[in-house]
């Protein structure tokens, strides 16, 4: 049987783990990005995907693909964080929606942490080449 006290201190440790292991686990949550390119609200689009993660891969292939478009004549397209960041911010709209099962419904999210995502995921795939 537990006391008053043991239960306090379990029920911290609990929170704590749950803000240790919720973090790592939000990169395998259910997430929605909203895009809207240019100003026309008839381009409005969203996408889904299982993963934060699947969903960077998804931005970062949209960049690609318009890079493609642009420069079709070119095999191997590089390009840096910054020229991704040049993208997002040239959209008229973007934003995500990330499930958050403890509450049950999605939390959104504005470019800037799309930005930011999108760099942690790319800096990740970076280290698992190198």
């Amino acid at each position: 049987m537990q006391g008053p006290l043991q239960n306090r201190m379990g029920k911290q440790c609990r929170e704590i783990l749950c803000m240790i292991f919720g973090e790592l686990n939000a990169a395998q949550r259910h997430t929605i990005i909203l895009m809207q390119p240019i100003s026309n609200r008839a381009t409005r689009t969203f996408m889904d995907f299982e993963t934060v993660s699947a969903a960077m891969d998804g931005i970062c292939g949209i960049y690609e693909k318009k890079l493609k478009e642009l420069n079709p004549t070119v095999h191997n397209i590089t390009y840096d964080i910054s020229d991704l960041y040049k993208f997002i911010d040239s959209l008229t709209d973007m934003s995500a929606l990330v499930f958050d099962p403890s509450i049950n419904a999605y939390i959104p999210y504005d470019r800037q942490w799309i930005k930011q995502r999108a760099f942690q995921h790319l800096k990740k795939l970076a280290s698992q080449y190198s």
